[in-house]
Order: structure tokens, then C-alpha cells, then sequence
């Protein structure tokens, strides 16, 4: 397994990872690659209301991004691949889902919150980090998308422009989550 990283910079390669998905298989990123010029890592819960929005967008991402790969990564601190499962089939989502217990592969990755989206070439080297996009309430004029431009620019051989943008989202680990349930 390689060293932690001491920091993540666009342009450099991310490391590879190997979790179970929520049938209990192993996967690893690599794998997901094999075949396909990219890949865009979700870290993701279930019980995420600012995830909940973005369902649609990745259960159709394979159709509009055959090149790509797609994997949502749930990292959630105490989201069991049961409670995965359950959500999974609640709201008929499609899209393959690795569980990160313990959250080490969101600290690799420098993620404290879900969404946040990580676009990736075959080589693993990062090219875009951030949110989907900058989506506030539904109609909103102001809204711009993030993820969609960096993957046209990468799959047409263009750099990508905006690399990295801030993403908001629900916590991966809080003090809430370890608090006692009396104080």
C-alpha cells in the first residue's frame, strides 16, 4: 500500500484504494479504471440531504460518460453498508458504491464532507476537485455547473480550467457524531 499523502495537488497522481462495495466484494480503483480514459470519485452518503439532489445526475453519469468510470464512495462516519443497501434500494440507485468504514480513504483524499467530486485520468492523475456544482435551491439562475466542464475539457484533450472549486455538504466526521447521548 503506498504512504499517505502529506498533501493532494491537481496534477499529481492520487493513490490507489481498495474497499468493499456494499455486497461485500472487494473493489479497488484501479479496477473501476481498467478500460475507460478517466474516472470520477464521489465521496457520498446516503443520508446526505445535499447528496439526495444529485441521485438522478449519477444514476444516468454511465449513460452521458461511457469513457468514464463512476464511483461513489460512502464515508459517512457510522453508515453501515446495511443502512447502503436500504437507501440504495429506497431511491433506485444504480451507480456502484464502495464503503470506506472508518473514513481512511475521505482522509487520504482530504475530504470532510460529502459531495465532493474527484475527476481522474486512466494514470490516476487528479484534474479536477471539488462540487458538482454550485446548486443553492431549484431554479436558481446563479446556478454553475463544476464537474460537467472539467469532463468535457478532459475528454476533449483540453486542460481544465477551473480545477478545483470549494464543496459544501454534510459532514464525514463531526463531534456531534461521537458526542454521549447524555452530557
Amino acid at each position: 500500500m503506498a504512504l499517505p499523502l502529506k498533501s493532494q495537488e491537481v496534477g499529481c497522481t492520487v493513490d490507489d484504494f481498495q474497499l468493499q462495495d456494499i455486497q461485500g466484494g472487494e473493489r479497488s480503483l484501479s479496477a473501476f479504471l481498467s478500460g475507460k480514459k478517466g474516472a470520477v470519485v464521489i465521496f457520498w452518503s446516503g443520508v446526505c440531504a445535499h447528496c439526495i439532489r444529485y441521485d438522478e445526475y449519477l444514476n444516468s453519469f454511465q449513460l452521458r460518460h461511457p469513457g468514464l468510470a463512476l464511483v461513489a464512495v460512502a464515508s459517512r462516519n457510522g453508515e453501515t453498508p446495511e443502512q447502503i443497501r436500504k437507501t440504495r434500494a429506497q431511491r433506485g440507485l444504480e451507480f456502484p458504491i464502495l464503503h470506506d468504514a472508518g473514513g481512511a480513504v475521505a482522509r487520504q483524499w482530504f475530504t470532510q464532507q460529502t459531495p465532493r467530486a474527484f475527476l481522474i485520468d486512466g494514470d490516476r492523475t487528479l484534474l479536477y476537485r471539488g462540487a458538482i456544482d454550485n446548486y443553492k435551491y431549484p431554479g436558481d439562475p446563479e446556478l454553475v455547473e463544476y464537474l460537467e466542464p472539467a469532463i468535457s475539457q478532459f475528454l476533449s484533450g483540453r486542460p481544465v480550467a477551473c480545477a478545483e472549486t470549494a464543496s459544501f455538504g454534510c459532514a464525514i466526521q463531526s463531534v456531534y457524531y461521537i458526542l454521549p447521548t447524555t452530557l
